[in-house]
């Protein structure tokens, strides 16, 4: 069993490794591999936020895109800012790269405000 500041780490851990690795390697099967991981990190990451939303199931709202695709928008917003800057040219490009990363970050900060763990109050006796 890992320790538990190493847990809740490694999706972290492998959203970096995934990015990191991506922008640094130019081989076709390693951008693939750090895709992968990438995609993987951040499908932990949703795993762990929808086990630990603390807003009720009826007051959540419903939207127009299925909920999977809602989920992984600021992964999206932030894997396509690392694509721009890869392989984009360096003229405006990277203006629109840092507005996609910076509305990403924005989203998974303001989803984090609302998805608290929060242990169970044991019973009193």
């Amino acid at each position: 069993m890992l320790a538990k500041p190493l847990y809740e780490i490694l999706p972290y851990g492998y959203m970096v490794l995934g990015s990191s690795s991506f922008i640094a390697l130019d081989i076709n099967y390693a951008v693939i591999a750090a895709t992968v991981i990438f995609i993987l990190g951040a499908r932990i990451y949703i795993q762990r936020s929808q086990n630990r939303r603390t807003d009720p199931a009826r007051r959540r709202k419903s939207g127009h895109i299925p909920e999977m695709v809602y989920n992984f928008l600021p992964f999206l917003y932030l894997f396509t800012a690392l694509s721009i800057f890869k392989f984009m040219p360096k003229d405006l490009y990277p203006v629109l790269a840092i507005c996609l990363l910076s509305y990403g970050l924005y989203i998974l900060v303001r989803r984090a405000l609302y998805r608290r763990h929060r242990l169970p109050e044991s019973p009193h006796f």
